[in-house]
């Protein structure tokens, strides 16, 4: 297994190297087929973050997904553990997935999702004075959300079970993918402990 080791505003000595080296061989038992660990190591220079002033960012790249988990902490040290840890959690949850959920395709119609919701108030500004601004493509009325990150990403066609096991790699508790089946856009996302739920979009 590779490990490259980079660092952001900040210094990576030889020594921190090879301790990344020997800590990442834990990762080997739960994936044998990682090719490439990839550490990003940035440094946070605000003194306000003293507690989180260093970030570790690990990318794993096997035969399979793309793995990724971060972490900051004081010092190196504690966010590289904390970055592995995670990373590690991540693969058992994915493994374990595997092995209890493997065959599982509970779908979650949208209108079922959408009952278990309450009705929306009627919350219409009465004051003529909110202010709209744009934020990006976006129309914000007074102090309403922020897009702060935009993102696009090529879709390949994937069945439920792959996605599942997609989003407990990356660590999210949702995926948003295409349905290789139906070729719909679909979302699943984790509920309770293991349970999970599904919703696909209608496309006309």
């Amino acid at each position: 297994m590779e490990v490259v080791v980079t660092g952001r505003h900040c210094e990576v000595s030889d020594r921190f190297r090879e301790h990344v080296s020997e800590k990442l061989t834990r990762l080997e038992k739960h994936d044998h087929r990682i090719m490439r660990v990839q550490v990003e190591v940035e440094l946070e220079k605000n003194p306000r973050q003293h507690d989180r002033s260093t970030k570790v960012e690990l990318t794993a790249f096997s035969k399979g997904p793309v793995i990724r988990a971060e972490a900051a902490a004081e010092d190196k040290m504690g966010a590289l553990d904390l970055a592995l840890d995670k990373m590690q959690a991540q693969m058992r949850r994915a493994a374990d997935r595997r092995r209890v959920h493997k065959g599982r395709n509970d779908h979650l119609s949208v209108a079922e999702a959408l009952a278990a919701l309450p009705e929306p108030e009627d919350t219409a500004a009465e004051d003529d004075d909110v202010v709209e601004r744009k934020v990006g493509p976006i129309t914000v009325t007074g102090d309403g959300p922020l897009v702060v990150r935009e993102k696009s990403h090529a879709a390949v066609p994937m069945t439920l079970d792959q996605a599942l096991y997609e989003m407990e790699l990356v660590g999210h508790d949702f995926y948003l993918y295409v349905d290789k089946e139906s070729e719909r856009p679909a979302v699943v996302y984790r509920r309770r402990g293991y349970d999970y739920g599904v919703i696909s979009l209608e496309v006309d």
